[in-house]
């Protein structure tokens, strides 16, 4: 390996992190052992940056390595990535969703770390009927706020830790499935512009139009780096929904495109 360069070695600390910063930005994805060769430094330094530029926001601090905060939004990311982005914005979203929400209704929250934050948000409602593929509500939730609680089966996601199937409940394995409806459906994407609402999984995308089919109303949960975005499998179209939920007002094309289509945008 090169050996650093004696400027490099004199380089303040500071300054070394902003380097860090900007190399993690551009290169999407790495390493402890790729920053340390990189910057001719230890291991113990490189983490010991990488736990202040994670508690600064700047980068996300994974196990073995980070990944930058404007990666791809078309790329799956495991679950403890995707709870440290965003994470103020999701909250500002999640206090405004459970607004929406009746004490005594019936609601669909579909999997994400934004519905993980409304599922939170939710604890001060009561006799709720929740009904999710999330399989980190039924922890996260606070029994007092739910009369039933129900998880819809299907291929368990170990990334996402989220079950992708029918939307479909069955009393036992000798009936058929019982039709369902709720007054609220919750659903996060991960992109929103002029033509609908996408994501980047076929199967999570069929479940989620599946959740707005049987909702009286759909909220669209959609942070604002998502929006004027769109992702490899349609949802539904814009119009198919009655709100959407983010944390900055959208662009004016936007704007304009949502309010032609019927939805109320609902922001902080």
């Amino acid at each position: 390996m090169e050996a650093p360069s004696p400027a490099r070695g004199r380089r303040l600390p500071a300054g070394r992190k902003a380097d860090l910063a900007a190399y993690v930005d551009e290169v999407g994805r790495v390493t402890v052992a790729d920053l340390a060769a990189h910057f001719g430094v230890s291991i113990d330094t490189i983490r010991r940056d990488l736990d202040q530029l994670d508690r600064e926001g700047v980068v996300v601090r994974t196990h073995g390595g980070a990944v930058s905060t404007a990666e791809s939004p078309g790329r799956d990311r495991g679950l403890d990535v995707r709870l440290r982005m965003q994470v103020a914005e999701k909250e500002k979203i999640a206090r405004i969703a459970a607004e929406l929400v009746e004490d005594g209704s019936v609601i669909m929250l579909n999997a994400g770390t934004t519905t993980l934050a409304v599922a939170r948000a939710l604890r001060n409602h009561r006799n709720l009927t929740i009904a999710t593929n999330n399989l980190r509500i039924p922890a996260e939730i606070s029994p007092n706020a739910f009369r039933d609680l129900y998880v819809f089966g299907g291929a368990v996601r170990t990334l996402t830790q989220a079950t992708t199937g029918p939307v479909s409940l069955a009393l036992n394995s000798s009936t058929p499935d019982v039709d369902i409806r709720c007054d609220l459906a919750l659903v996060a994407v991960g992109a929103v512009d002029e033509t609908g609402y996408s994501t980047s999984n076929l199967g999570d995308a069929t479940m989620m139009a599946e959740m707005v089919r049987r909702a009286d109303r759909t909220a669209i949960l959609a942070d604002s780096t998502k929006l004027g975005r769109r992702l490899f499998a349609q949802v539904v179209p814009l119009e198919q929904a009655d709100y959407l939920i983010t944390d900055e007002q959208p662009s004016p094309e936007m704007s304009a495109a949502l309010a032609a289509a019927g939805v109320e945008v609902l922001t902080p």
